[in-house]
């Protein structure tokens, strides 16, 4: 019987975000913080599932604990779908939200409004010794040409979603969950792995 599960991030926003949307699978969520022998883990994939399923695979190897992972990506349609694996450090390596957000913001600053369509991707992978499960999310929206909104992190201030006229800054975190690429991942991942718990329930009764 799974009891306890590690989400594997040092990203507090992140934790937060995932925490909330899994907790009511009645199962103890640990933070990676909980364990400090575990670094910063190389995320040197090619594709966002490969350097999730790195990250879980990693983590349940050093823990024994089964993990989830998730790696998300910024697609730009006019940067050609930059920067995709790259977002957590677009602005380069450390680099803060800030810095990835004033970039992207100078990097597009001479595109009209009508270009501006971008896509958020996250996808989410759960590793334990006998299963490996997967979900992804997306979301489309624009990238603004100014900062709007104090919540979220990362690219929130400047990813504009149409259908509720706000950015993510500009949204509650619940509501932001509803709509949002690693709110769509989180729940899909959610139902895969309540089918998953169930199955392991009833092996062990």
């Amino acid at each position: 019987m799974i009891t306890k599960v590690v989400i594997a991030t040092h990203n507090k926003d992140k934790f937060k975000e995932l925490y909330k949307g899994l907790k009511s699978l009645n199962i103890e969520l640990l933070s990676l913080d909980q364990f400090p022998n575990i670094g910063e883990i190389i995320e040197d994939g090619e594709t966002l599932e490969e350097n999730a399923l790195i990250k879980a695979r990693t983590v349940f190897e050093l823990t024994s604990i089964p993990a989830i992972a998730d790696d998300t990506g910024l697609e730009v349609d006019a940067l050609n779908g930059a920067p995709g694996v790259y977002t957590a450090r677009y602005a380069g390596e450390n680099c803060s939200y800030s810095d990835n957000v004033n970039k992207m913001l100078y990097d597009m600053k001479h595109i009209p409004t009508k270009n501006r369509s971008a896509c958020f991707k996250t996808v989410m992978v759960y590793v334990d010794k006998k299963m490996e499960l997967l979900s992804e999310g997306i979301v489309k929206g624009m990238i603004e040409k100014k900062i709007k909104g104090l919540a979220g992190f990362g690219y929130d201030p400047i990813f504009y979603v149409q259908e509720k006229n706000k950015t993510f800054a500009e949204m509650t975190l619940e509501e932001k969950n509803i709509i949002s690429h690693r709110g769509k991942a989180i729940f899909a991942l959610k139902e895969k792995l309540r089918i998953y718990f169930n199955s392991l329930h009833k092996e062990s009764a």
